[in-house]
């Protein structure tokens, strides 16, 4: 199976249009069958493994505790790592792609280690770094994701 990584911010709650953008994101990826990493806790993690489990597809959290205290209840799959946000680069080294949504400066720390691994970045509403590409719908985040992953 193919795996995708959703990083982003937090903070979101759900009826912000954030959190609808990664629900929707997450619903697309499961239709895909594609594997969903994430760093399993709230916000935009929350939002897009809800839509991923509801489709039928499988969300894994990489989360920041020893006993998955943090992790978010819509994962197929919680890895505990007790490793703090020392977990970020696990979440984006473990996608083929990793598609930013927002987010403050773990999310950015999480660009950071993609772009030293060569991932490609896909950005909405996120932070604007040499190497991110910037998109400005779902749509479109979509279709270079399927381009990248050669099925468009």
């Amino acid at each position: 199976m193919r795996q995708v990584s959703v990083i982003g911010a937090s903070a979101a709650v759900p009826g912000d249009e954030l959190y609808e953008f990664a629900y929707r994101l997450g619903l697309e990826l499961g239709r895909r069958k594609l594997v969903v990493v994430n760093g399993g806790r709230t916000g935009v993690m929350e939002a897009v493994s809800k839509g991923v489990t509801e489709a039928g597809g499988v969300a894994v959290g990489i989360l920041t505790t020893y006993d998955g205290s943090d992790a978010n209840p819509y994962l197929t799959i919680k890895v505990n790592t007790g490793m703090g946000w020392n977990r970020n680069p696990i979440v984006v080294a473990s996608g083929e792609v990793v598609l930013a949504v927002g987010g403050h400066y773990g999310t950015l720390s999480e660009i950071a280690y993609a772009l030293i691994l060569g991932r490609p970045v896909i950005g909405y509403k996120t932070h604007r770094v040499e190497g991110v590409v910037q998109v400005s719908s779902l749509e479109e985040m979509l279709r270079l994701l399927d381009a990248h992953l050669g099925g468009g």
